[in-house]
């Protein structure tokens, strides 16, 4: 469903107040990469071997059209604190697509380091924030962007994404990757569920999209995102948004706390366009939460205006 900015405020906020209030507990930035039940149980989920379930979103992950979706950590080491995704190199360097509020502010490009999937470890030498990136992810999701520069170009992974420039996002499915950390939909994140350093990937229909805010206010609400919400197998928990109340897909899920900054993407005919960057959810993104994403399209001139070899659909 397409929103203007007053409803999906509303709603938002809704979501905020049962949060403060204890019925979807407390709203943070990029939830769990939580995932079906009976996916989890499918592929061979236990409660000894809980992390086993989680085959079929690696294998996803694993598909060559979303090797540029990286793993960051502070500290050499952690990897999965945030992803990011590499759009592209110039003579002298590549740039990666990410989330600005994995940053402190003032943002720091050395705050994290970059593993590619050759498991080199990369360190930035510069980053932009988008200049309306305000820290505040209720209203700023649309916003939330920072493009982060290495100092040497990036090799082996493939073409550079198209990043979507359209406005057809709304109710179509989308598959979304990111290093964070995992759970089911019954019990949301929980440690138990994550093994090893991997990336996995999810998807959700975008039910809710929200047009960018012209012109942006200084600190008021500024739109430009597309939003997914976890239904129960059966059905039985209505959609926020207006759409199907039952899953899609079996692959069908919520944001990991590391998957911030990673990449939405849309099959559009027989390719794939990346339409968003990871940004925040809702509750303990268990059955019935939320994911929200920042829509690149309307960013093209930020993101070609620092490196101008973005390659943006026609």
């Amino acid at each position: 469903m397409i929103f203007n900015v007053r409803d999906a405020r509303v709603l938002r906020r809704l979501y905020l107040l049962a949060a403060a209030t204890g019925l979807l507990g407390f709203t943070l930035v990029a939830q769990a990469v939580t995932i079906l039940d009976t996916t989890w149980r499918e592929e061979g989920g236990t409660k000894r071997q809980p992390w086993a379930g989680f085959g079929a979103h690696l294998r996803l992950a694993a598909q060559p059209q979303f090797r540029a979706v990286l793993a960051f950590a502070s500290d050499d080491e952690t990897w999965g604190e945030a992803s990011g995704t590499w759009i592209g190199n110039d003579e002298d360097h590549a740039y990666i697509l990410t989330a600005a509020h994995i940053y402190e502010r003032p943002a720091d490009p050395e705050a994290y380091a970059i593993r590619s999937p050759d498991g080199a470890i990369h360190h930035p030498d510069r980053i932009w924030v988008h200049p309306q990136w305000n820290g505040d992810a209720d209203t700023r999701t649309g916003c939330d962007f920072a493009l982060v520069r290495l100092p040497d170009p990036l090799a082996d992974l493939g073409p550079p994404p198209v990043l979507y420039s359209g406005h057809a996002e709304a109710g179509k499915l989308i598959t979304f990757i990111g290093f964070g950390s995992r759970g089911i939909g019954s019990t949301g994140e929980q440690e138990r569920f994550y093994h090893g350093s991997d990336k996995a990937a999810a998807q959700g229909v975008a039910d809710e999209w929200v047009d960018i805010v012209k012109p942006l206010p200084r600190n008021g609400e500024a739109g430009n995102y597309i939003g997914v919400y976890l239904p129960k197998e059966d059905g039985s928990i209505p959609n926020p948004y207006g759409g199907a109340s039952e899953p899609a897909t079996r692959l069908v899920g919520l944001l990991g706390s590391g998957d911030s900054g990673g990449s939405a993407w849309m099959q559009v005919q027989e390719s794939w366009v990346m339409v968003g960057v990871n940004s925040d959810g809702s509750g303990t993104a268990s059955y019935g939460d939320s994911s929200w994403f920042a829509r690149i399209a309307r960013q093209q001139s930020w993101i070609s205006g620092i490196f101008p070899g973005a390659h943006f659909s026609e």
